[in-house]
């Protein structure tokens, strides 16, 4: 009886949910009010990029804000979106694949206010209208980041610092999912595009901000012969090794170049502000938010930092300019099925966990025209193939 009647409970709040869509008004900028749930503070380079980008919006169009930091990805998010809703909030936005499913949950609660999610992928099987998911291409960015590991890895290589065969990038990944296998991969095909032995090792610290555990993870590749090192972690920990090191690093979130001179190259990011722009602006026009809202390189929401000239090979600000524009015209595919293999063989058919129904069973076809076409049925990535040339711990 208990389950049939949170059943019903479910149905009403969601078709409360729906008629609030159906009814919603345009909400004047100063009644307007947005609630931020971070994973961790300014320290994790991470929640950094939202934070930034959450202050110049709010700043620029005068609205009032809340920021909750270091929110764990459990009940506390529940806990802080429902205090955020009870404050008064129109929207409430978290940041960390773990916070959603508590999302949902205060989603479900309060139908009147707007909860937008960054990295998830429930919102298009949920039916929830007041529930949304927001990613980008930054698949495209770590490809162009790539590209520029390439190059530093011929410099080496030219230069006699390293052989051919040598050209070994490490990669400190945080735990692997499709978000961070897509990011690898695309890393490593934008520097297998123009350094075509490059190889990778990738090691995972299993968290998001692990600072000790990132920078032994760097050091541990260093000591295996890596020439370059990259990483999709939120510390300082593996730019640190690195610089310490003397050995390349490219890194995600912004720029290290200010503690790590002599071996940053680029960075890659994705830039939340014109996403944070987009919903206060639906909001205030009384307008409907995407249910999957995938930012690009046109809406400026995929962005390199400046290169350091002093640690890039010469040659990179020109070759990075050229593949964006492959990019954006589409004559450069990051997931071109004939750059890359799979068990030796070519990638011809995939189905991929798209709906992510907790059954990690694959039901949309992606390889569409040749390409593995990421980020085309929800924003989050799905891409979780282990392709060839790219070495994994032991087990995986």
């Amino acid at each position: 009886m208990k389950k049939f009647a949170s059943l019903i409970l479910a149905l009403v709040l969601c078709l409360c949910s729906v008629s609030a869509l159906a009814d919603r008004a345009p909400v004047a900028k100063e009644d307007l009010k947005v609630g931020f749930i971070f994973l961790h503070d300014e320290n994790s380079t991470y929640d950094l990029n939202f934070i930034t980008a959450a202050k110049e919006i709010c700043d620029k169009l005068g609205i009032a804000y809340v920021m909750k930091t270091n929110i764990p990805e459990g009940q506390e998010c529940y806990d802080a979106a429902a205090e955020l809703a009870d404050d008064g909030c129109n929207i409430i936005f978290a940041d960390s694949f773990g916070h959603e499913s508590y999302m949902i949950q205060a989603a479900m609660e309060f139908p009147e206010v707007e909860f937008c999610h960054a990295t998830g992928t429930k919102a298009h099987t949920e039916g929830l209208s007041n529930y949304h998911n927001a990613f980008a291409t930054i698949y495209e960015g770590r490809y162009l980041a790539g590209v520029a590991a390439g190059l530093k890895l011929n410099e080496m290589i030219e230069a006699g610092k390293i052989t051919a065969d040598q050209a070994k990038i490490g990669y400190v990944g945080a735990f692997p999912y499709a978000e961070v296998k897509s990011g690898y991969t695309s890393f490593f095909l934008g520097a297998r595009s123009v350094c075509p032995t490059a190889t990778m090792e990738v090691t995972f610290t299993y968290s998001w901000y692990d600072e000790a555990m990132e920078k032994e993870g760097a050091q541990m590749l260093i000591q295996k012969g890596c020439a370059l090192i990259s990483q999709h972690a939120d510390s300082m920990g593996a730019p640190t090794a690195c610089e310490v090191a003397g050995v390349p690093n490219v890194s995600y979130n912004g720029s290290t170049v200010s503690a790590c001179p002599n071996t940053f190259i680029v960075s890659s990011r994705i830039n939340w502000a014109p996403y944070f722009e987009y919903i206060m602006t639906c909001v205030m026009n009384g307008e409907a938010i995407d249910t999957d809202w995938t930012g690009t390189v046109a809406t400026g929401s995929v962005e390199l930092s400046a290169v350091n000239e002093q640690a890039a090979a010469k040659g990179t600000i020109e070759k990075l300019e050229a593949v964006k524009a492959g990019l954006a015209d589409g004559s450069i595919k990051v997931f071109d099925t004939a750059t890359f293999t799979v068990g030796g063989q070519p990638l011809t058919t995939y189905l991929a966990d798209v709906d992510d129904m907790g059954d990690f069973q694959g039901e949309t076809e992606v390889i569409i025209g040749g390409e593995f076409a990421e980020s085309k049925f929800r924003s989050a990535p799905y891409f979780d193939i282990n392709i060839d040339g790219i070495t994994l711990p032991e087990g995986m």
